[in-house]
């Protein structure tokens, strides 16, 4: 019985995510802006801080380790880390502070002008994410927000905003990490040492 239905399932999964990745186009111009952001800030010695919650902070994770190990490409390391790795900094801050802090503490720490946050929320309302944008705003950090929907409260705050238009969080994320990927490859083929593919 599972066997016969879940045919049915995959089809109608596969389809709702086609319907999120046909209204991407609109989304180029932003998702083109903030490649270059980012490009330009590895490029000038700066480096990319990358933050989010569930499955965007494993997003924030993987697009950390393609940058600073590689992509697809044999080429120079680049600075990226994500601010949700540090299980020390991260269970010590929620114990001693609150979690809405928990990123924002670290970008204090840790940031500088020239360098970039990617903040990364499915409904642009996550609290920690949003503070962690204000802070990189006080101190002169570029703030890129990957998010869905309508953008919520990020939209407004982030130098630029990349919105993936659906309220469905598994599609939203399933876009996420596709435009992640392409500021990878894109960033990556701009900074190739040796242009090689492995």
């Amino acid at each position: 019985m599972e066997d016969r239905i879940f045919p049915e399932f995959f089809k109608l999964a596969l389809a709702e995510h086609r319907q999120v990745f046909e209204v991407l186009p609109p989304c180029i111009e932003a998702v083109a802006e903030a490649g270059g952001r980012l490009l330009k800030c590895l490029d000038e010695g700066g480096k990319i801080m990358l933050c989010g919650n569930g499955g965007s902070a494993a997003d924030a994770q993987h697009a950390a380790a393609e940058l600073v190990v590689r992509y697809r490409k044999h080429r120079r390391a680049l600075a990226a880390i994500a601010l949700t790795t540090d299980t020390s900094i991260v269970t010590a801050h929620c114990n001693d502070y609150e979690f809405n802090t928990v990123f924002s503490r670290q970008i204090e720490a840790l940031g500088r002008p020239g360098d970039c946050l990617l903040a990364i929320s499915t409904s642009g309302n996550s609290n920690n994410v949003y503070q962690a944008v204000e802070t990189a705003r006080s101190i002169g950090v570029g703030t890129i927000g990957l998010l869905g929907n309508d953008g919520g409260h990020l939209r407004d705050r982030c130098d630029v905003a990349v919105l993936v238009p659906s309220k469905t969080t598994p599609r939203i994320q399933e876009a996420h990490i596709f435009i992640l990927h392409c500021w990878c490859e894109w960033i990556e083929n701009q900074l190739a040492a040796d242009g090689s593919d492995i």
